[in-house]
Formats: C-alpha cells, structure tokens, sequence
C-alpha cells in the first residue's frame, strides 16, 4: 500500500521532517495555527531549520500541502505526531498537546492506519495515555483495526550539520509488522540509518534517558564550577587539563534549557515515582541546574560590589535570552532566571538578542528586547548566550564595570568572572 502521511505539529522537529518525507511521499503538515500555515504556504520558515529557496522548491516541485483542517488529511494513512511536551509549573509533565494531537487524528482514524509519535514522553504514554483516546473517539481496536509505532525526535535546533536526515533513528511499532512498516518507513528518508527498538517502551524510554545523561553530566560540571569558584581555580582550566585523557567527557559548565534537557528528565522521574520509586540522583541533577541562574546572578552582584556599584538601579545588559547560540528558539531558556534574579536585587536589565523574535519574548517572558546597545552604557554586561555576533562587540575590562561571560566566549583576560 502507498503511504500518504500527515505530520501533526510544525515546529522545530515536525518540518523538517514534512519536507523530507514530501520528497518521497505525498505528505500533509498540519499545524492548529493558521498563521504558521500561511507562512510555510508562503515558503517562510521562522524557526530558521529550513531555508526559503529549499522550502520553496519542495512546495513547487512535490507532493506537500499545509492545512489547519484534520479533514483535509482524513485520506492519510500514517500520521506522525511531533507536538511539544513541556512540564508545568509544579514540574509536571503537561501531555496536553499530546492528548488534543491524539483526539484530533482520532476523528479520522480508519481501517489499518498507522499513528506514530515522536513526542518525548515517559516509559507507557504511547500506549497508556494516546491509545485510550484513539479508540474511545474512532471506535477502532488497537492492533486490530489500527496500530502505532514510535520514533523519538532528534532534532539540534540551530545545527546545519546533524539535521533530521543525518541522525540515526530510533524506530518502534506495536505489533512486529508495524515495527517492521515504521522502520522502513523512516529508514527511506534517513541516510544515517535506523534502529528498530524491541517495543514501543523500549523506544520511549531510550528517548527520556539521553537527555537525562546529558542533565546529570552537566550538573556534575556545574557542580565542580561552583567548588572550583570557592578555592579560586580556572574551572575551563581544569576541564582543558582533565580533557587530556582519551575517556573524559567533555561536558562543560553552564545554564541548561531549551525543549529537551531541562524538561525530559522531569517525564522520566514522574513515571518512577508513578511506580513507587524516588529517583535521587536525576532530580538532584535537576535541582542543581535549576539552581544555576541564581548562583550566577549573585556572583554578578558580589562583583559588582567589589567595584563598589551601587546596586539599585543600575544598569545590566544582558546578551543573549535563546536557550542555545545561533538559534531563534526561546523554549524554556533559563537566561530568564539571571534576568529575574538581577532585577529581584533592584538592577534595570535590558536584553539584545539578534536571533529571538521580540514579539515572542515579550509574550514568554515579558520583557521588551532592546536595539542594538551601547556596551559603556552599563554597569555589567553578562554574555549569557555565545551567538557569533556578540564577537564583534567592543568590550575593555575596566574598573567601572563588570563583564561576566557564562559561555566562556571571550577572552579569559577581557572578564571579571566567567563559569
């Protein structure tokens, strides 16, 4: 049978994968805002993945339609979903999108349709949260009348090298010719290959477990910053020294956000602790990360003080509010803790970012993105993220103002203080 395939969900991980898929197959994106789809209609990508020209080319010359009506795609027979999954503001896994994706594909389902997600969640979602909703609105049986599969996202936001092609696929399916459909499915648009998982668990829990790794490593560096801050040691100096030998990782000091590091941990110990058992390690890598942007605002604040600043009212730039350098995606960036935090002591903050959209920054976080700004007009000036046109700007290590770089962009000599 002919696959015919609507991706649910046009972000940062569901386009690129409509314009690959489009390229072999008929293929509808939807995407429940409207101006999102005129855009892409448009060939306009503000996420920045995929270039103008490239999407216009797709659109003109293969089989992709961009819709806000489910109906438009009810001929489909494999829908992908590529929703977000965020936490709440207790920490909480909010599978909102994930159930309205679900409810919305459900309204038509049909006779040996495939629904795979790509969404992290826990161990058990695919199948204890979204196929409950599958049935109960089609009035279809699972594995009889439908079936699912899932193929964890790997999407980089911002990385022209690992792009969706290139990265090796982890693929699933609920029964072992599913399994086998999924994988081959994925496997004609992948060129790094795939990995076809044992189950649909297996599959979800490989997903929650790398970035997990990631948050733990990353805390244990932080972790060492903040020692190696006490006993006045280079902490980019010992990583350099300890990175001489073959098997050390090289994870670096620094605020972790964005989609996945920050929040799929928190998917991972709500599952275990569903099943009667508290996760110590993994939340104390997330406390300590959490805790990172008021541990760097505080040590701006005592460096401000050794230059004898007066602290209410004066002026802090920061540069930088993306979750990662070179990318216009401000999903869960922790900048906004520093920002918070600064101003929580009586400092004006004011934020430049060439790369975020400001009528995205304002409505997230609140705050107005500032022109261009003149470096001496400030009291500090912290480099929160390393996009490479903060290279270009005039900096001088002086006695009348504090430069604290969190990425160790600059150079070392240029800092009052850096992680």
């Amino acid at each position: 049978m002919e696959h015919k395939i609507c991706i649910v969900g046009l972000g940062y991980v569901g386009l690129p994968l409509t314009v690959e898929f489009a390229q072999k197959y008929q293929t509808i994106g939807f995407d429940i805002s409207q101006h999102r789809i005129d855009e892409l209609a448009r060939g306009y990508d503000r996420t920045l993945e995929i270039e103008d020209n490239y999407l216009s080319d797709v659109i003109e010359n293969h089989q992709l339609d961009f819709t806000t009506s489910i109906e438009f795609a009810a001929d489909c027979n494999i829908y992908i979903v590529t929703v977000p999954t965020p936490i709440d503001k207790n920490k909480r896994p909010d599978l909102t999108p994930l159930i309205k994706a679900s409810e919305t594909i459900a309204t038509v389902l049909k006779q040996g349709d495939i629904v795979i997600y790509e969404s992290t969640v826990y161990p058990g979602a695919t199948e204890e949260d979204c196929v409950p909703i599958l049935e109960r609105i089609s009035r279809l049986t699972y594995n009889q009348d439908f079936f699912c599969g899932y193929s964890p996202e790997r999407i980089n936001p911002g990385d022209k090298e690992h792009t969706v092609t290139k990265i090796l696929k982890v693929t699933s399916g609920s029964t072992q010719k599913t399994a086998l459909t999924v994988d081959a499915l994925y496997k004609s648009v992948i060129t790094a290959g795939t990995h076809l998982a044992p189950s649909i668990k297996v599959a979800e829990a490989a997903k929650v477990i790398e970035n997990s790794q990631r948050d733990i490593n990353i805390a244990f560096v932080n972790e060492l910053a903040v020692i190696f801050n006490k006993l006045d040691i280079d902490t980019q100096a010992v990583l350099a020294a300890a990175g001489t030998k073959w098997n050390f990782l090289g994870f670096t000091p620094g605020l972790v956000g964005g989609h996945c590091i920050g929040v799929d941990p928190y998917y991972l110990t709500h599952k275990a602790q569903e099943v009667g058992y508290n996760p110590e390690i993994i939340l104390a890598g997330r406390r300590l990360n959490d805790g990172m942007g008021s541990y760097v605002a505080n040590q701006i604040i005592k460096l401000m003080i050794k230059k004898h600043q007066q602290i209410a009212q004066s002026k802090v730039l920061v540069l930088g509010i993306t979750f990662k350098e070179n990318c216009p995606d401000i999903r869960n960036s922790r900048v906004i803790d520093v920002i918070t935090e600064l101003q929580d002591f009586g400092t004006a903050v004011d934020v430049y970012d060439p790369w975020a959209d400001s009528s995205e920054v304002k409505r997230e976080y609140g705050l107005d993105l500032v022109a261009v700004p003149e470096p001496s007009d400030y009291e500090a000036i912290v480099l929160a993220v390393s996009h490479d046109e903060f290279k270009g700007i005039r900096i001088e290590k002086n006695d009348k103002q504090v430069i604290y770089d969190i990425k160790s962009f600059w150079p070392e000599e240029l800092v009052d203080g850096r992680l």
